[in-house]
């Protein structure tokens, strides 16, 4: 019998029964009248599993999946496990336990011999934990391909998301799993050392430009104003998407707030125009500029307006009037009620950078970065471009 070995069934069996069930290595053998390194030698020849390791304290770190399935096309389950140490200590056959499970006796032949433990003895915690142990092995890094490598880089260097970017090679290489990558590996590969072969820089190309993930703070809030027509007096069918023509804008504010840049976005195309203000934001030029560049739009794709409460739609009403366009406003502190206007506006800021001056684009910058945006394909939109989207509307009432 090896070193380590002259308690009894009995004891080592309670002492891996408690180390299973969380207690630590130390605190199970005290428990059981047994010297540490005593146990420690039981722990080692049993496996070694890793453990949860802080002051002192050891404790199983994972017994491995609990999982309830179990039979024949499955691995076995910890209940399955659990039986089987009990008919092994009933006197049972392997046959006589395999008919129990409905498994070929050949299964619990390999079962018993891969992960009993050293004395002989099987411990249903143990080999649990000790298969889910062997059966994590190592998955080759998809991003170590350089062609797929190449697309995600120039596909990032246009603006475009580690998500987008996922669901479109899904969508182009739906047969060839070479060419499929998730948005969490790109994500792991731009903010992990070593992993994959994405330029050490692209984390600059997200919208946010940082070099960690982080959560998201609370939104900016400008000066505001009450005697407004609140977003629950605005049509119902604004909500569902269905009819086209309803629109949420916002600013877009460059370093300290003193330059800004107007959005709008449709809610059913996601089409978005950008309002140059190259002096001020204030509400007559905001104003002005909204009513110029929708008034290019067919009356029926300029059906309402919704923005959040800033000051620069102090005119709300003149630009009701000349667009013909009721303009409804968000609930207090609720930016979410304005969702696709938000999120278009955290993919602008690939181009138009936090604490920067927004001066600096002109009229002409502004149209490339709008057609640009309005070309990429949106999951949203079944990965059609919002542009695609407008243009068929545009045709069906010219038709």
């Amino acid at each position: 019998m090896p070193k380590g070995y002259r308690f009894s069934k009995s004891v080592r069996r309670e002492f891996f029964d408690q180390v299973c069930g969380g207690q630590s290595i130390r605190g199970a053998a005290s428990d059981l009248g047994v010297f540490y390194n005593t146990a420690w030698v039981w722990w080692r020849d049993a496996g070694a599993m890793k453990l949860h390791r802080g002051k002192g304290d050891l404790g199983l770190a994972d017994s491995g999946d609990r999982d309830r399935r179990g039979g024949r096309g499955h691995r076995f389950s910890y209940d399955e496990r659990v039986e089987l140490m009990r008919g092994l200590d009933r006197g049972l056959s392997q046959a006589e336990i395999a008919r129990g499970f409905g498994r070929d006796r050949s299964v619990i032949c390999r079962e018993i011999k891969r992960n009993r433990s050293p004395d002989g003895d099987y411990h249903a915690g143990l080999a649990h934990a000790r298969a889910t142990q062997n059966a994590k092995r190592p998955k080759q890094f998809k991003l170590n391909d350089t062609r797929l490598c190449a697309q995600i880089e120039a596909w990032m260097d246009d603006g475009w998301s580690p998500k987008l970017i996922a669901e479109v090679l899904a969508h182009d290489h739906p047969d060839d799993k070479l060419m499929q990558v998730s948005h969490e590996t790109i994500y792991t590969s731009l903010y992990v050392q070593t992993r994959g072969q994405l330029r050490a820089d692209l984390h600059k190309c997200l919208s946010t430009k940082r070099a960690a993930r982080k959560p998201r703070g609370r939104t900016e809030r400008r000066g505001k104003f009450n005697d407004v027509i609140t977003i629950s007096k605005r049509p119902a069918e604004a909500a569902d998407r269905a009819v086209p023509g309803h629109w949420e804008g916002d600013l877009i504010l460059g370093s300290r707030g003193t330059s800004a840049i107007g959005t709008l976005v449709e809610r059913s195309t996601r089409f978005t125009i950008l309002l140059h203000l190259p002096t001020d934001h204030t509400a007559e030029s905001v104003a002005a500029a909204m009513i110029a560049a929708m008034s290019e739009l067919p009356a029926h794709l300029r059906r309402t307006i919704t923005w959040d409460r800033g000051s620069e739609m102090a005119d709300w009403a003149d630009i009701a009037l000349q667009l013909q366009a009721p303009v409804y406003f968000c609930d207090p502190h609720s930016p979410w009620q304005r969702g696709s206007n938000e999120n278009t506006n955290r993919l602008l800021r690939f181009w138009f950078e936090k604490g920067t001056d927004l001066r600096v684009h002109t009229a002409a910058d502004l149209k490339h970065i709008q057609d640009t945006l309005n070309k990429r394909p949106r999951p949203t939109l079944d990965l059609d471009t919002p542009a695609d989207r407008l243009n068929a509307l545009l045709a069906q009432a010219a038709a």
